[in-house]
């Protein structure tokens, strides 16, 4: 069996919003089994709990957004990405703000945060959505695509033209350690040229060389240099995890990606939706063998029944 997940105990973290610039608290509750992954603004009184789903997101330029207007949450993605790879299902989170905190840029402090709450078993199988058919989409010379394969595959590409950056590739098979190992700890980036317009238009008020990567014409500015070599794919398979998590179930499928965004993932996902000859959701126990061991939680950390 594989089970759905929630967290052992409630836990509270509190950072900076990376857009925003406002000190945000958050809080994530465990839920029963069905519950999804919900956000609630604490700060707004008249404000509902939002489930996190594609066909609720807002904005998408620099960050994936839930919502829009006054009770927007803004870049949620990391989060959710975290969320996925420790295959968490139902939770609800409480914000005092409009923003997830960026902490340092990666998913790294949520999956210690989680690690050290600890992880909940609970008593209802997982069900997971299977990719039938090849469904793509494609923007200004960009495209995302999925297609079928037994188990949540990601193979993405990255063009800058920046002599530390150029073309990465990665390919990616999803299981919950090799998220933590791979994945979860590259870090968000970005251009030193690009702050002054990014800052114009509202953005990146809480940026710094603590919480993203920074990049002049030539090096890399950060004084303790890269966690790997190619992490600029890395993060953009973190963003992709975050961004398709958003189908709300465990995925049994190929995405390749080509200089895709938040936009792009978000397009594919409704795509996906609006072509339902092109999945089906289905049992955890109806998958392969080596797809529903790639759910499994490794050894360090506790999970409780």
């Amino acid at each position: 069996m594989v089970y759905q997940r929630t967290i052992a105990k409630e836990v509270k973290v509190t950072g900076i919003g990376l857009h925003s610039g406002k000190k945000v608290t958050m809080k994530l509750i465990p839920q029963d089994s069905d519950f999804g992954i919900q956000f609630l603004r604490v700060d707004l009184p008249q404000s509902r709990p939002m489930q996190a789903n594609a066909l609720t997101v807002g904005t998408t330029e620099n960050a994936t957004t839930l919502g829009s207007g006054l009770e927007a949450i803004h870049t949620v993605e990391h989060l959710l990405g975290t969320l996925y790879g420790l295959g968490i299902n139902n939770v609800l989170i409480e914000i005092d703000g409009p923003e997830v905190p960026i902490m340092d840029g990666s998913g790294a402090s949520f999956v210690f945060l989680l690690k050290e709450t600890g992880i909940k078993n609970l008593n209802k199988s997982k069900k997971f959505l299977v990719i039938l058919d090849t469904v793509r989409v494609e923007k200004d010379g960009k495209w995302a695509q999925f297609e079928p394969h037994s188990n949540l595959a990601i193979e993405s590409t990255i063009v800058f033209a920046h002599p530390i950056i150029k073309t990465q590739k990665f390919n990616f098979e999803f299981s919950c350690e090799s998220f933590i190992q791979d994945i979860a700890r590259a870090r968000t980036f970005g251009f030193a040229r690009d702050v002054d317009m990014l800052k114009r238009k509202g953005l990146i008020k809480g940026g710094s060389l603590d919480n993203a990567i920074v990049l002049d014409d030539y090096k890399v500015l950060n004084p303790e240099g890269l966690r790997f070599n190619n992490e600029f794919v890395r993060h953009k398979i973190l963003d992709t995890i975050g961004d398709v998590s958003l189908l709300g179930f465990e995925i049994a499928g190929k995405i390749t990606t080509y200089k895709s965004g938040h936009n792009l993932h978000n397009l594919l996902c409704r795509k996906l939706l609006e072509t339902p000859s092109a999945y089906e959701i289905v049992a955890a126990s109806s998958l392969k063998a080596e797809a529903r061991e790639a759910h499994k939680l490794p050894q360090f950390i506790s999970v409780s029944h």
